[in-house]
């Protein structure tokens, strides 16, 4: 009886603690941003300043995406334990 117990208290624990857990992180402002609709503010496609634009803001993507990648194969491995446990 008393392992029974224990055992509710240990799974009850658990699912309480588990709403708790957050796997995604809040995106960057910018990453929900139209990239052309804001370089086509600099000039038209083909531009000078709509190509510096263009590049600028897919160098602040690339450099942003490191954190995602990080953050991506901590949920795949979460996902992981959780779908096949041991």
């Amino acid at each position: 009886m008393n392992l029974t117990r224990s055992t509710l208290l240990v799974l009850t624990t658990a699912l309480l603690l588990g709403g708790c857990a957050q796997f995604e992180r809040n995106t960057a402002p910018q990453a929900n941003v139209d990239d052309d609709a804001i370089c086509r503010a600099e000039g038209e496609p083909g531009s000078p300043g709509y190509v510096a634009c263009r590049k600028n803001r897919d160098v602040q993507s690339s450099r942003a995406s490191g954190n995602s990648r990080i953050e991506r194969s901590h949920r795949n491995l979460a996902e992981d334990m959780l779908n096949n446990p041991r």
